[in-house]
């Protein structure tokens, strides 16, 4: 942009107040520059500064209840299924999924999310989904099977938001949770995407064989 407009470093450093040594380093990408620093060199070349977070697939925050689930999750894994967490996908959106399954003997692939309160319903499946279909896009990932898994700490306010929006989950969780939980537990065929609850007690915690009384979601 400097270069385009005729302008030497010495004018664009002069006109912006720093040192010509240290927009040599700006421009050289050897240098962290201010907000204010890169506000005054955009000055001196009659250019507009914007800075702005683009929207992803959800935030990165872990607390240590998410790890409790986790933690029940792996222990409680069969041998058939391969765990990696925080699998990171790029495209065509960027995201990390909480733990990816894998089944190789069967060809299939669970993207997994865990959250210990779940505050938007339609959010929470669009990314999950978005995340699924970016991994499914992967080399690795060719000819196999992709489906996703939901894992809900057992709380009054997942089990309300159930409740509340029980014909949203169930179109976008469609299997059993009993049929899951067997699969993950003892190997058997994959059923498709499903909900599963966790009961986090202290340090650890446990897979529920169903859902909680009164969820008609995954009966």
């Amino acid at each position: 942009m400097r270069e385009d407009a005729g302008r030497s470093q010495r004018s664009v450093a002069s006109v912006a107040g720093i040192a010509r040594s240290h927009l040599t380093e700006v421009e050289d990408g050897d240098a962290e520059p201010s907000l204010l620093v890169l506000e005054r060199i955009g000055m001196a070349l009659g250019a507009d500064l914007g800075v702005r977070y683009f929207g992803n697939t959800g935030p990165r925050i872990r607390d240590h209840l998410q790890v409790a689930m986790s933690e029940t999750l792996l222990r409680e894994l069969h041998a058939r299924w391969r765990a990696t967490p925080e699998v990171p996908v790029y495209r065509p959106v960027h995201g990390v999924i909480d733990l990816v399954l894998e089944d190789r003997a069967a060809g299939a692939t669970v993207a997994t999310e865990l959250h210990s309160q779940v505050r938007r319903v339609e959010q929470q499946i669009r990314w999950q989904t978005q995340k699924a279909d970016a991994l499914a896009s992967q080399p690795d990932q060719a000819g196999r099977t992709m489906s996703r898994l939901l894992i809900l700490r057992n709380t009054q306010a997942n089990r309300d938001t159930a409740r509340a929006a029980a014909e949203t989950f169930g179109a976008a969780y469609p299997a059993r949770t009993r049929d899951a939980v067997a699969s993950l537990r003892e190997g058997s065929a994959w059923p498709g995407p499903a909900i599963a609850w966790v009961r986090v007690e202290g340090e650890g915690g446990r897979l529920l064989d169903a859902p909680p009384r009164g969820i008609a979601v995954g009966r």
